[in-house]
């Protein structure tokens, strides 16, 4: 029994669900790709305050990338979900992919990795592309599957779609195998509003169209993260014939990786991470042809999913660390650049409600023993 805060103030006792068994499937799923975006976990006695360089616990971040394989998933590394953008500088940066390539590696598993450029001071178009083209070169130097990234500098000097172009099609010849396009929204990150050239997002989407069926045999798939199921449901319909969507819409991936029956979507998302074995359990049940099972394991985690990711949605990196934290996956509440607190109890609280209603927690007692220990040190008197 642990005793919590609610909404309105009042304190009231909870009783912790029991543990489920989840099931790790024996092989990759076969019906869907699907990629878990993974997170970083700071070293507790590091100086990771905002601004400052990244400290990494390399032994509980690389660990926790061995969960996410061990349930069937490929980790989409150095992502927004790894606080690219947000507290994880180039340098820690590439060693999170030189690591975690090296890793996939010996297990035999899938890792793509995201190359962008927020290393550089880029004032020009030509210097968005040498910036692309660095990171780019880490990357498969690496051995990873190159998920080519918004970039903040390219929204900020673009002056239409044909910048954008000028940019990309400079870069996507340079991919030794097939990348993952990303299109970020202004929802994940507001600095790439207007992103392809347009705050219109009809006139946004036919210059990307644009751009993957120029180069569709360089591009394995594009990761579409603006919270929108009728948008990515209409692109998905235009997009060349084997090139895959790859859903980021943390608030729809149910509905959008079962399809229609004509179009389906496979899955990059950063809530994964969180619900690793009830999206495992729901896509093994996918692969069977049960969808009636499908359903019931992705049902409890939605509501999960939509407070998380809730606003301001860039913050969601600070919920999943916090349930890796209550899950036992990392020994502490503590993210680079301080993030840990962009969070308020509430909304912790809350968090950690719906993961116990949807079976997550390994350990319940654990789970609850940490939250209590973070309702002390916020002055919780109970």
């Amino acid at each position: 029994m642990i005793t919590l805060p609610a909404p309105d103030g009042s304190l009231r006792d909870h009783e912790p669900g029991d543990p489920v068994a989840w099931t790790k499937p024996a092989a990759p799923f076969t019906s869907r790709v699907a990629f878990a975006a993974a997170h970083v976990v700071a070293d507790p006695l590091g100086d990771n305050g905002p601004g400052a360089p990244a400290v990494v616990d390399w032994d509980s971040t690389l660990a926790f990338r061995r969960h996410l394989w061990s349930y069937g998933f490929g980790v989409a590394e150095a992502m927004d979900t790894a606080q690219r953008g947000m507290g994880l500088d180039w340098a820690t940066t590439r060693e999170l992919i030189r690591r975690s390539a090296a890793e996939a590696k010996v297990l035999g598993v899938r890792i793509a990795a995201g190359a962008g450029t927020d290393h550089a001071d880029a004032t020009t178009l030509d210097q968005v592309v040498r910036a692309y083209t660095e990171q780019l070169d880490v990357v498969q130097a690496s051995g990873a599957q190159a998920i080519v990234m918004a970039s903040r500098h390219l929204a900020r000097l673009a002056a239409g779609p044909a910048d954008y172009r000028r940019v990309y099609d400079r870069i996507l010849p340079l991919a030794d195998t097939p990348v993952v396009l990303h299109w970020l929204g202004p929802v994940f990150d507001p600095a790439l509003e207007g992103y392809w050239g347009s705050a219109d997002v009809g006139e946004a989407t036919t210059a990307f169209l644009d751009l993957v069926h120029h180069h569709a045999d360089r591009i394995d798939g594009v990761k579409v993260s603006l919270l929108d199921a009728d948008h990515e449901k209409a692109l998905r319909a235009r997009l060349p014939e084997g090139v895959r969507l790859y859903t980021g819409d943390d608030f729809h991936y149910p509905e959008l990786i079962k399809g229609d029956g004509v179009h389906r979507s496979d899955a990059l998302l950063g809530v994964f991470a969180a619900i690793a074995p009830a999206a495992s359990r729901a896509l093994q049940a996918l692969d069977d042809g049960d969808e009636a099972a499908y359903d019931a394991a992705f049902a409890p985690t939605l509501p999960l999913a939509r407070h998380v990711f809730g606003p301001p949605t860039y913050y969601y990196k600070t919920g999943i660390a916090f349930l890796a934290w209550l899950s036992g996956l990392q020994p502490g509440f503590s993210m680079v650049g301080g993030l840990q607190s962009a969070r308020s109890l509430p909304h912790l609280v809350e968090t950690y409600l719906l993961a116990d209603r949807a079976g997550l927690f390994p350990d319940p007692e654990l789970a609850a023993y940490r939250l209590s220990a973070l309702l002390d040190v916020h002055g919780v008197v109970r």
